[in-house]
């Protein structure tokens, strides 16, 4: 009974915090308008194509991976039009506010609604994980799974079924869920169970991948076409990374997720809760590792290596980090580390609330999505004036490489076909006939929506420079349209 007191006021305040986290969601939505990211973008014009009774074309140049999931998704939405990429926001951001409340339920089913209160909050600080909502990412839906279902399975040990689901689901988002599903097939299968229940836990383990294959199967022709496609791009566009980088990597992508305060606090975090409550922490290590090994996994395999593979890991951290800081709810009044961890425990709070409120600048977060969107709409003005769409009759669109093809695809409703990136034509795409994008500005070469150039592509500078026929017939502050024909 004295327990269900002291955890009541947490309760209190996590409903009282996922109300306003909704409303502040919900209100950010409608105040930065925003359009998916790269990858989503695709998956929105491959569900559109699905839906239009063509294969999606998974193999256009430098397309990110399918997701399958994603492109059913988005073929659902596809009946929506020009309003399906909010639809998709609207979902990842209602996504992020489904992780934060997964993230409470972890931290409260493992340890105590204290530490899920703190953890919470600590996803919250973490703006990456809103940022990755409010630019749709497949990630924050994938996630959300993930968390659900380490919660559940805390919850009820070898709990089978939801989690299952769950993890299947996720498995059709991101492909390292799969690891998961084998973890989990083996933690379910190692007790005496009859060989009946083996199997099927495999088939539901085997589900995802095999669906995934199929999918690459039916479209392309290949069952491995999602691994050697993203082996490729990933060589292409400079994002492979050796073994050996891996070490270092992984700890700067960690930092770079939770910062250094936090990954301090979780290190001590892990090492009380394997002192104080060995037995509750299990899912939250296995979570934590399993994307370690994960990152580790792909580095080896050579695929691309970003910050983003280890976000599921991060979250476990910021579950330890808030044993580190509420973990003493674990320990009974009379303990005699009860004491001094509340003390040292507020110290930390204190010194981490003050090392993010002076590096928090919401002005950097009102500029980037603002900037998004705005250059999205003169994206979609400049895409639609009489002008272009006249001069489109001499051939294709032209972009300067793969950052705009999905916008203008998705905005015209073209075929890959119909848009095509300079980057992979002969000459660079001075000498063929059509309508040609370019950006405009020094400013714009590099912004990391549209721009042609950064430290990871290096494709020819000509792709910038029109061709001798190509005749200016239109301007904006951040494009220019050619004509040649």
């Amino acid at each position: 009974m004295l327990s269900r007191l002291r955890a009541a006021p947490a309760h209190a305040w996590a409903r009282a915090g996922f109300a306003v986290l909704c409303v502040g969601a919900a209100i950010g939505f409608l105040v930065y308008p925003t359009y998916p990211n790269y990858d989503s973008a695709y998956s929105l014009i491959w569900g559109r194509e699905l839906l239009d009774g063509q294969l999606p074309s998974f193999d256009a140049y430098r397309a990110p991976t399918e997701h399958p999931l994603a492109v059913l998704f988005a073929a659902v939405l596809s009946p929506l039009g020009d309003a399906a990429p909010r639809v998709w926001l609207a979902l990842t951001v209602a996504s992020f506010c489904v992780l934060v409340a997964g993230v409470f339920r972890l931290g409260r089913v493992a340890f105590t609604p204290w530490v899920g209160l703190v953890a919470a909050l600590l996803v919250l600080s973490r703006l990456d994980y809103a940022f990755l909502a409010a630019r749709g990412y497949v990630d924050v839906p994938y996630l959300a799974m993930i968390v659900w279902a380490a919660a559940l399975e805390t919850e009820r040990p070898r709990r089978g079924g939801a989690v299952w689901v769950l993890i299947g689901l996720a498995g059709l988002l991101r492909p390292e869920a799969w690891i998961l599903g084998g973890i989990y097939w083996l933690w379910c299968a190692l007790p005496a169970q009859p060989w009946s229940r083996r199997i099927r836990t495999a088939v539901y383990a085997a589900a995802a991948p095999v669906l995934w294959a199929l999918t690459d199967l039916v479209v392309t022709g290949d069952p491995r076409f999602s691994l050697d496609h993203t082996s490729s791009l990933a060589a292409d566009l400079d994002r492979r990374r050796s073994a050996s980088e891996a070490p270092s990597l992984l700890v700067d992508y960690l930092e770079k997720l939770v910062k250094w305060p936090v990954l301090a606090g979780a290190v001590l975090g892990i090492a009380l809760a394997l002192a104080f409550a060995r037995r509750r922490s299990g899912v939250p290590l296995v979570m934590t590792l399993s994307g370690i090994g994960t990152f580790g996994a792909i580095a080896v395999a050579g695929l691309s290596v970003i910050d983003r593979y280890l976000a599921i890991s991060a979250l476990g951290l910021l579950v330890f980090c808030g044993f580190a800081i509420a973990g003493f709810t674990v320990l009974p009044a009379e303990h005699r580390a009860r004491r001094p961890w509340t003390s040292g425990a507020v110290v930390v709070a204190l010194g981490g609330a003050l090392f993010t409120l002076t590096r928090f600048h919401p002005g950097y977060i009102d500029r980037e999505l603002t900037t998004r969107r705005e250059l999205r709409q003169e994206l979609a003005r400049v895409l639609q004036t009489p002008a272009f769409t006249l001069a489109r009759r001499c051939g294709p669109v032209t972009v300067p490489n793969h950052k705009l093809l999905p916008d203008t695809r998705w905005i015209l409703h073209a075929d890959a076909d119909e848009v095509l990136a300079r980057s992979a034509l002969p000459a660079s795409g001075r000498e063929t006939k059509g309508v040609h994008l370019f950006v405009s500005g020094p400013a714009m070469l590099e912004n990391p929506t549209y721009g042609p150039f950064d430290r990871t592509v290096e494709d020819d500078p000509l792709i910038q420079v029109p061709g001798p026929a190509a005749i200016l017939i239109d301007r904006s502050p951040d494009f220019a349209v050619y004509a040649t024909c």
